[in-house]
């Protein structure tokens, strides 16, 4: 799960990227965050969001219990099937 920590406070916002997009995002966080630049990265539903770096006072890759639900995380079905 990538945390966007913004830099206008509040809660941090936290999405379930694919692990494509993780293993590309995590090496060049630092230049992102630097640089203020923005990206759009892949969700693990397969949406995709943009975010603006500039914004961002900090950002982090975390894990969360499976249960979670963050922006990005697929869709479970409902009842005992799902």
């Amino acid at each position: 799960m990538l945390v966007l920590h913004l830099a206008t406070g509040g809660e941090p916002l936290v999405f379930a990227v694919s692990t494509r997009a993780g293993k590309s995002l995590l090496p060049r966080l630092s230049v992102l965050m630097g640089s203020g630049g923005v990206e759009t990265t892949e969700l693990e539903d397969g949406t995709s969001v943009a975010i603006n770096f500039a914004h961002v006072a900090s950002a982090h890759f975390d894990e969360f219990p499976a249960h979670a639900r963050v922006y990005g995380t697929p869709r479970k079905g409902t009842g005992f099937g799902g």
